[in-house]
């Protein structure tokens, strides 16, 4: 009896092999899914890499050949065809920087930059008329017997002597600002048209540009805000510190700049380098006629990458760039007035 008891009865047995017949192939199945997933994991990323590359040879070779093209435009003094091309030079780059590796979005921005800075200089050499024209027109409007009280201070050059940027041309600018300390300063929509403009050396100023410039760079700035419509192509800060500013346009670049923060619609990822205590957010300035200017400046406002910030100093991947932030929500501005 006693052996009957601690012997299992041959039914017990045949049950148990059963269930482990039918447990081993689960386990087998099971490992063998994941095998065949990780199989075409693989397979995935290889395509993937694969298109990858054909994608950056296709764009390095466009973006070259339309480089080029812009180049001979310049050269023959044909402007207006060289700025289309310029501009969807830009959008061709805009477009490509899902798949181009970082130093491949670098070196297209900086051959941007110097195109946009040789356009501008092309500008002020061959078209001086329209420069002098544009002076006029700001002495004649200050003996008028109600200028807007926003145009206190008129459009000045930069200061001979300065540095320039990165990108910037080396004659004075079309139109802006420089020198001003604690004033109110502001362009309209016929000032500011495909212009390329300059805020350099301002102190505690408020500057409203309402138009579609051309690009726009803000140089050694302190404690300013700076509210600009649609930019056509490129916005350069440099030097700046402690400021406030409003800005849409297809390439935001951040130089040496602290302690700022960045209302921001841009087509491409923004870029900052040597910067630290940048903040960003969504573009919310408005004024009256500011969806014509969108128009104009070709930017599409269904596009807008404000919280995909390249910074060139921090090159770990697993954590976050210490030099910027987002502004929370609850800390935005919503009005500007």
């Amino acid at each position: 009896e006693a052996a009957a008891v601690a012997a299992p009865s041959q039914p017990e047995v045949a049950a148990g092999s059963a269930a482990s017949a039918v447990v081993l192939p689960e386990r087998l199945q099971r490992r063998e899914a994941e095998r065949q997933q990780g199989v075409e994991r693989q397979r995935q990323k290889k395509e993937a890499q694969v298109v990858k590359e054909e994608q950056s040879e296709f764009f390095l070779a466009t973006f070259a050949r339309e480089r080029e093209a812009v180049e001979a435009l310049l050269a023959a003094g044909t402007l207006e065809e060289a700025a289309a091309r310029l501009q969807a030079l830009q959008k061709l780059l805009t477009g490509s920087v899902r798949f181009l590796a970082p130093y491949e979005v670098r070196q297209g921005q900086e051959t941007v930059a110097r195109l946009q800075g040789d356009l501008a200089a092309r500008r002020q050499q061959l078209q001086p008329k329209k420069k002098f024209a544009f002076r006029a027109l700001k002495k004649e409007a200050a003996p008028g017997s109600a200028p807007r009280p926003a145009e206190t201070a008129a459009p000045a050059p930069a200061a001979p002597g300065l540095g320039l940027a990165e990108g910037e041309s080396g004659g004075p600018p079309l139109c802006g600002f420089s020198g001003a300390q604690d004033e109110e300063l502001e362009l309209g929509p016929a000032e500011l048209l495909q212009q390329d403009v300059l805020l350099s050396e301002l102190r505690g100023c408020r500057v409203r540009l309402r138009g579609n410039p051309n690009t726009l760079r803000v140089r050694d700035c302190r404690g300013c805000t700076v509210l600009c419509g649609p930019v056509s192509t490129s916005v350069l800060v440099d030097g700046c510190s402690d400021c406030l500013l409003a800005l849409a346009c297809q390439q935001l670049r951040t130089h040496r700049t602290r302690d700022c923060r960045v209302y921001v619609q841009v087509t491409s990822r923004a870029v900052i380098e040597a910067c630290s205590d940048v903040s960003f957010a969504p573009y919310s300035w408005s004024y009256p006629g500011i969806e014509r200017d969108f128009e104009s400046s070709g930017l599409d406002r269904n596009s807008n990458n404000w919280n995909l910030v390249d910074d060139f100093d921090w090159l770990a991947t697993d954590k976050p760039s210490p030099n910027w932030s987002l502004i929370p929500e609850q800390e935005r501005i919503t009005c500007w007035d």
